[in-house]
């Protein structure tokens, strides 16, 4: 079972890269920021913070925040 979720794991996929700005975001939310936090941090609104998260999201074909910012960081796209 460890083998297919290891496979699984190494499939690459072209994702488009992601903005500056939602770079900005993904790093708050690898911090653990809330979308109230990252809208304070940014001085942006909370849906600003949701939609940008929801399109980094897309673009990276994750399920969740925390997928995402795997994602970035398996991409390069994020450092921690």
């Amino acid at each position: 079972r460890s083998a297919t979720r290891t496979r699984h794991a190494e499939v690459e996929f072209d994702a488009d890269p992601i903005t500056e700005r939602e770079c900005e975001v993904l790093a708050l939310v690898a911090e653990g920021y809330s979308n109230k936090l990252i809208s304070a941090e940014l001085g942006i609104s909370e849906r600003t913070v949701k939609n940008r998260l929801t399109l980094t999201m897309g673009k990276l074909r994750a399920s969740d925040r925390a997928h995402a910012v795997v994602q970035a960081i398996r991409k390069g796209w994020l450092e921690v």
